[in-house]
This record gives structure tokens, sequence and C-alpha cells, in this order.
């Protein structure tokens, strides 16, 4: 399947209830093949609306983020865990998180990316089953996923800023912490 197609089935999903409130799903945004994929939790209100991926707030942070890792955003393709907005902007429940998954799969597959930022604990719970950013982050799993912070948790704590774009630099270069090895699969 091409990214075109399943974008589309992405956009007249109605497998969960999280379709009936949606305005616009967001199957997310970027080049395919892409060299690096970000994963977030979700749409919120402002994606909602727009139908593209980080738009709001944290989406501004982002752009700031990839800016001082020397990345653009035209270089990545953003998207979320799950594709539609939770009521109001809500942690996604399992299920949704479950029924959701096989177009994550599916974008993976289709846009064969060299590393996968997984942004806060919904995506890397999704994604790896494990919790626990702080101590995760910044560490390469399963050779192909980087574990980082959600740009909203880095707006409620701007100290994490320097460790979220330092992820972003790892990501752009992740050969640096291969060649080291002391990032594998811990």
């Amino acid at each position: 399947m091409d990214l075109d197609r399943l974008h589309e089935k992405i956009h007249l999903c109605q497998l969960c209830d999280l379709s009936l409130n949606r305005i616009k799903a967001v199957s997310g945004e970027g080049p395919c093949p892409a060299e690096i994929m970000l994963v977030g939790e979700a749409p919120g209100r402002e994606e909602d609306l727009a139908g593209r991926p980080f738009v709001g707030r944290a989406g501004r942070l982002l752009d700031k983020a990839l800016a001082e890792a020397d990345l653009q955003r035209s270089e990545v393709f953003i998207t979320s865990v799950i594709k539609c907005r939770p009521p109001e902007n809500r942690k996604p429940k399992r299920y949704e998180i479950e029924t959701c998954r096989p177009f994550l799969e599916a974008q993976m597959k289709v846009l064969n990316p060299r590393i996968v930022c997984l942004m806060g604990n919904v995506a890397t719970q999704a994604v790896l089953g494990k919790q626990g950013v702080t101590s995760l982050r910044g560490q390469i799993w399963q050779d192909r996923f980087l574990v980082t912070y959600h740009p909203a948790a880095v707006l409620r704590n701007r100290n994490l800023m320097k460790d979220f774009v330092s992820d972003l630099k790892k990501a752009k270069r992740p050969s640096d912490i291969f060649a080291k090895g002391s990032f594998l699969n811990r």
C-alpha cells in the first residue's frame, strides 16, 4: 500500500468512537520514504482543526527544537500513535491505541525510516511496551527506536529542552551512537 492510500484509509476510519467527534483525522505529514519519523501521542485541538500534526504550541516548540538540532520539519515524517483527537485532550485509552496501531505500523512499513523517535510515554509504551521516558530517553532500542520527551512535556518544563534537542541530534546522526554501542538495546 502506498502512503496516499493509507492516509485515505485513516481519514475514512470509523473503527472507534474517536471518529465520531473528530473534525479531521491527522494521519501525519512529511517525506516518503523518510529517514526520520517522529511519533507523538495524539492530535490536540489545533491539529484536529487543521488536519496536520503538531501545529499548536507543542508544534511550535517542536519546530524550534528541530531547528536547533539542524533539522527542518520538511525532512522528517511526523505522526502520532492515534490519529483522532481524544475528548478534552485526554490520554488515549488502550483500546484506542490498539485500534490505531495497524495504521502506525503500516506507516512505518511504507516510510521505512532509519530512525523512529518515540516522543513521550504513550508512544514509547505503544511501540516498545516500556514506560519511563526520563530513564529511557536518549537510548536506541531495537536498532531503530529513539526514546525522547514529548514536546508538550518540554513546554511544561523548559529545562528538558536541552535533552530534547540532543535527542533530535542523535536521530539525525545515530551512527555516532551505534559506533559507540553504549546505547543499544538497554
